[in-house]
C-alpha cells in the first residue's frame, strides 16, 4: 500500500473532433509533468462532447488507447480519462483507466445526458468500476453522473471520486456544489476535471476543476478559463484517522441498485 498518492490534473481546450491534435498538445503537458502516481483528463478528451460518434470514434486497441499505454509506461503513472469507443456496433462515453504496468480497466458513463441527446447516440454501462492501484480504490466516474449520489455512494469502500466531464459554464456552480457534496457524503477525495475553451456548438466551459478532501475542503485551487495543471498529494493515512474518528459511513443506508 503506497500511503500518499500524488495526482496531476489536466485542464485544457479540447480541439474539436481532432483527436490527432489534442494528443499532440496534452503530449506537450505530460512532457513537462514528472513525479505523479495519476495523471487525469477530461470527459472525451480527443474530441469534446460531440454527438457524432459514428464519424470519430475509435477503438479498444485504436491510436488513442495505444497512445495512452505508452504515456503511461512512459510516466510509470496511471492516466484515466473518458473516449468515444466503438464496440460491437455501438458507442460508448468510456473512461479509460490504464496502469503503468498496461493493463487496462473501463467505465463506460452510466448516466447519459439527455438534455443533449446522449441517449441517442451513446450506450449506457451498467457496471461500476471500482479500481485497486498502489493499494488506493478509486471509483471513476463520467460528467453527468455527479448529479446522481445513489450511483456515486461509497457501498465499496473506496477512496478516491474522479469525475471528468464537460460541464457547461452556464451551470458550472453546480459542479462546484456537488463535488464538495460527493466527497462530503462519501468521506472520500473526490477529484473533479472539466475543460475550458468553446465548442462548436457554443457551449462555454470555465474548467473549475479541483481536488477536494473528504472534508469538502480544495486541496487545489479553482481554476477557472484558464489551461492549467493542477496537483495535489492524498494521504491515505488522514482518510483513514478521519474515518475512524466520524464513523459516518458506517450508518449508511442498505440499497440495490437495478
Amino acid at each position: 500500500m503506497q500511503p500518499e498518492l500524488k495526482v496531476a490534473v489536466i485542464q485544457k481546450d479540447l480541439a474539436w473532433q481532432d483527436a490527432a491534435q489534442n494528443r499532440l498538445a496534452i503530449d506537450k503537458i505530460l512532457s513537462e509533468i514528472t513525479d505523479v502516481d495519476l495523471i487525469v483528463l477530461p470527459e472525451m478528451f480527443t474530441t469534446g462532447f460531440s454527438m457524432k460518434p459514428e464519424h470519430i470514434a475509435e477503438t479498444m486497441d485504436g491510436e488513442t488507447v495505444c497512445w495512452m499505454l505508452e504515456k503511461a509506461t512512459a510516466l510509470q503513472a496511471a492516466i484515466v480519462g473518458s473516449v468515444i469507443i466503438k464496440e460491437d456496433n455501438r458507442y460508448f462515453n468510456r473512461m479509460l483507466f490504464v496502469h503503468p504496468n498496461k493493463k487496462i480497466e473501463t467505465y463506460d458513463k452510466r448516466h447519459a445526458f439527455t438534455l443533449a441527446g446522449e441517449h441517442k447516440s451513446y450506450t449506457s454501462g451498467k457496471e461500476k468500476l471500482i479500481v485497486d492501484y498502489l493499494g488506493w480504490k478509486i471509483c471513476p466516474l463520467i460528467c453527468y453522473d455527479l448529479r446522481f449520489p445513489v450511483w456515486s455512494r461509497n457501498v465499496e469502500n473506496y477512496d478516491v471520486l474522479i469525475y471528468a466531464a464537460n460541464w457547461p459554464k452556464p451551470r458550472v456552480n453546480a459542479w462546484n456544489t456537488l463535488l464538495k457534496a460527493r466527497a462530503i457524503e462519501n468521506m472520500s477525495y473526490c477529484i473533479g476535471v472539466n475543460r475550458v475553451g468553446v465548442d462548436a456548438n457554443g457551449h462555454e466551459y470555465s474548467g473549475n476543476s479541483a481536488v477536494i478532501d473528504y472534508l469538502g475542503e480544495a486541496l487545489t485551487g479553482i481554476s477557472e478559463f484558464k489551461e492549467e495543471v493542477l496537483y495535489a498529494t492524498l494521504s491515505k493515512n488522514k482518510l483513514y484517522d478521519l474515518r475512524s474518528k466520524l464513523s459516518f459511513l458506517e450508518d449508511k443506508d442498505n440499497f440495490s441498485i437495478t
